[in-house]
């Protein structure tokens, strides 16, 4: 006769569904909130940064422009000889442009790199984000059910030793098996 199986540990089934949830409910989030993070720093190199220094270079070389003029007037001019602050004026305005200029080649480049650096993680984190959304809410619906399976189970009462096969069961009175007909009723039963 088969024993029934002693389910005692319900509560720490319950649990782990419930450690799930909470898993499930503060992971998503912040991986949404990378994801968000990785598409606006890409954003922010592609359209705020590069704005930011093409304008930059071309103030920039503005004033290089104004201080040659300048320079170059002190020179033609024959009442006034070049100045050392004009001079410095033009160095300056050249290293500046140089900055600018350097900036935005290091941006270009960036831009051009962070697709590459960038992409295999954030198909990682889509991958982490489908197993998060599907997988393991699936997972919780799937323990929610064999909570409820096995809770049912286990209210289940085993039958007593007094209730044995022959004698009578919960069910009520055992029945007597069907009688088969013996060969000579079946001849009778044919004609």
């Amino acid at each position: 006769m088969p024993q029934q199986a002693q389910v005692t540990a319900l509560d720490a089934l319950e649990s782990f569904r419930a450690n799930l949830i909470v898993y499930i409910s503060q992971a998503r989030p912040a991986l949404e909130e990378v994801t968000a993070d990785a598409l606006r720093t890409r954003l922010w190199l592609e359209n705020e940064q590069r704005t930011r220094w093409e304008n930059e270079l071309r103030k920039r070389r503005k004033a290089l422009e104004m201080a040659q003029q300048a320079l170059f007037s002190a020179r033609l001019g024959n009442l006034r000889n070049e100045t050392a602050a004009e001079l410095m004026a033009v160095q300056r305005a050249k290293r500046d442009v140089d900055e600018a200029e350097t900036k935005l080649r290091v941006l270009k480049r960036w831009v051009r790199e962070f697709e590459g650096r960038v992409q295999p993680l954030v198909k990682q984190m889509e991958k982490l984000h489908t197993l998060l959304s599907n997988d393991l809410v699936a997972a919780a619906a799937y323990l929610a059910q064999a909570l409820n399976t096995l809770s049912a189970y286990a209210e289940i009462k085993p039958p007593s030793l007094s209730e044995a096969p022959g004698g009578s069961s919960a069910s009520g009175p055992a029945s007597p098996p069907p009688a088969t007909p013996s060969s000579s009723e079946a001849v009778k039963l044919d004609k």
